[in-house]
Parts: C-alpha cells; sequence; structure tokens
C-alpha cells in the first residue's frame, strides 16, 4: 500500500493537490477568520508542516535521481542561471510549494493583523486575494490600510 501510494506521489500530483488543497484554507480565512475551524487549522502549524513535508518529500525525490542541489546556489548569481534552476521540474516544485507556505503565512498573518484593528471585512478581503495571486503587493497595500486603522506605524508587531 506504501508502495502504491508512493507513486502516486508525483511531482504533478503533487503540484496540483498543494494548489487544491490550499483554496479551502485560503476561503477560511477570507470568509470565516474568527472560527475555531480557521484557528485551529490555518493559525496554526498545520498547514506549513503539510507543505514543509512535500518540500522534503520532492527535495529527497530530486537527490534520489542525482539532481545536484548545490546547483540552486547559483540561482542568486544572475537570471539566466534562475532561469536554468526553474527548468528543472523539482527546483521549481520546490519553489512553488515553498511559496505556497509563506503566502498562507502572510495571509493568515494579515487576517490576524486586520481583525485586531478592526479593519473592514471588505477591505481585508480584497488585500487577501491579492496577497493569494502577488504577495508583495498585497503586503505593501495592506499596510497602507493599516495606517489609518491602527493609527500608528510600527515596524515590530
Amino acid at each position: 500500500m506504501l508502495i502504491e501510494f508512493k507513486d502516486y506521489l508525483t511531482f504533478e500530483n503533487i503540484y496540483f493537490w498543494s494548489n487544491i488543497g490550499i483554496l479551502p484554507f485560503w476561503l477560511m480565512i477570507i470568509l470565516i477568520p474568527n472560527s475555531r475551524l480557521t484557528q485551529i487549522l490555518v493559525n496554526s502549524v498545520i498547514i506549513p508542516l503539510i507543505l514543509s513535508s512535500a518540500y522534503v518529500f520532492v527535495f529527497y525525490q530530486a537527490i534520489l535521481m542525482d539532481e545536484s542541489f548545490f546547483e540552486i546556489f547559483k540561482i542568486y548569481f544572475n537570471l539566466e542561471n534562475l532561469y536554468t534552476v526553474f527548468a528543472t521540474e523539482s527546483f521549481l516544485l520546490v519553489f512553488w510549494l515553498h511559496f505556497l507556505a509563506i503566502n498562507i503565512f502572510v495571509g493568515s498573518w494579515v487576517s490576524r493583523d486586520g481583525i485586531k484593528y478592526n479593519m473592514p471585512r471588505i477591505s481585508l478581503s480584497i488585500i487577501l486575494i491579492i496577497i493569494f495571486f502577488t504577495g508583495p503587493l498585497g503586503i505593501i497595500l495592506h499596510w497602507i490600510i493599516r495606517i489609518f486603522y491602527a493609527r500608528k506605524l510600527g515596524f515590530h508587531d
């Protein structure tokens, strides 16, 4: 049974299920941020642990395929190296899982922060949707709007 499960865990299936699997949690953050279920599932370490497990599995599979993970450090030197690394399916999937984990973490934080400062649900929902698609743009928008509700600008909240 474990062998069948391992055979099912192709890079394509991990990519598909991580994308489908993250959507309910984003919907929970947007639609029911104060519910106990959201607090347990999204505002805890559960989702990052699941994504991290997939990350480690993909990393392990790449090692078994003799892909050199030292090549990944070349991405910091120029764009051509970044393009080359992303042409490798395992590296691309590792980066995508990384993106999903960081994005859900940021979305959860923004949601809790918006509730803390009584930001309107509609503006917070729009910000969260923007974070889902383009993380940094949503963070900037959140900070700009947050200033008016927090009445302060703190860099260590």
